[in-house]
């Protein structure tokens, strides 16, 4: 065990020991992604927030198991306006399979996220997703393949690499490699603590041109009008959806731009009487 991996919550410790025994593919995948880029882009047009639903049977930080058929909790979450999916695969920890990623992709047309701890290129190779989640604090450790490598061969298969940081260190580690899509984690690996001030402190670092994620701790819709704030493009949001009617938790959370637009379409008369008033730049900004 090295230095860093001693800073660890022991919970996180056993997944990544996991992941370095865990075998990868057969044969190289070769993979058609679907954009996300353009599924954000395409939510946001159609007055939605956009936000990538995850399907979590279970993890080492919420109660009980969830044990509908991952196909039937997929489909919910897209007719709930999710704007993509994000499934599990890792075993031990989380209940998850590829199988499950595998029959989730084939039942929906959203770009799907394969959430698994990928130390190794050959682990890439264990089944296709349109995107792949590499944590940077996972990387270039002890057993581990650096970022840059496994950036480079995620890529050289078709994969759209999702990279997780949680310091400002990680972020430039992120940018170094090219990442261009970005997603910051709330939640310290260290002790587990959840804190959106985090996304808040590194999202003016993340060049306008990346797709910007915030991870953890997103359970309201005044989380999501917060995250927005702060220049999120997009929310990766498990437990609050994962917690009751999957569906409608989609719609409550998806539907907070389009209550905005509906607020602010309603007719307001405050200009007083031969005042001409100054246009408005409404270009976003991080």
């Amino acid at each position: 065990m090295n230095a860093s991996e001693d800073k660890l919550a022991p919970e996180v410790r056993s997944i990544l020991s996991a992941a370095r025994d865990r075998p990868g593919g057969d044969t190289r995948v070769d993979v058609d992604a679907r954009s996300f880029p353009e599924a954000v882009a395409a939510a946001e047009a159609a007055g939605r927030v956009p936000v990538v639903a995850e399907v979590k049977p279970t993890s080492p930080t919420t109660e009980g198991e969830r044990t509908d058929d991952p196909v039937e909790l997929a489909r919910e979450m897209v007719d709930g306006g999710a704007t993509a999916l994000s499934v599990l695969t890792e075993p031990e920890h989380f209940g998850g399979s590829t199988e499950n990623l595998r029959r989730v992709r084939e039942a929906v047309d959203v770009p799907v996220l394969r959430k698994d701890f990928v130390v190794r290129e050959a682990q890439l190779d264990a089944v296709e997703s349109d995107l792949l989640l590499l944590i940077a604090r996972f990387l270039d450790e002890d057993g581990t393949d650096s970022l840059a490598a496994l950036y480079a061969a995620a890529c050289e298969r078709g994969f759209q690499p999702l990279v997780e940081v949680h310091t400002r260190e990680e972020l430039e580690r992120a940018l170094d490699v090219g990442a261009e899509i970005i997603g910051v984690n709330n939640r310290d690996l260290g002790q587990l603590e959840v804190d959106l001030d985090t996304f808040e402190r590194l999202a003016p670092h993340v060049p306008g041109d990346a797709t910007l994620l915030a991870e953890s701790g997103v359970t309201s819709v005044e989380d999501v009008r917060r995250m927005r704030a702060a220049g999120a493009d997009a929310l990766l949001i498990g437990t609050a959806i994962m917690d009751g009617d999957v569906r409608a938790n989609t719609e409550r959370l998806t539907g907070v731009d389009a209550e905005a637009a509906n607020r602010s379409a309603e007719p307001t008369d405050t200009t007083p009487a031969n005042t001409e008033t100054e246009p408005t730049n409404t270009e976003s900004t991080r």
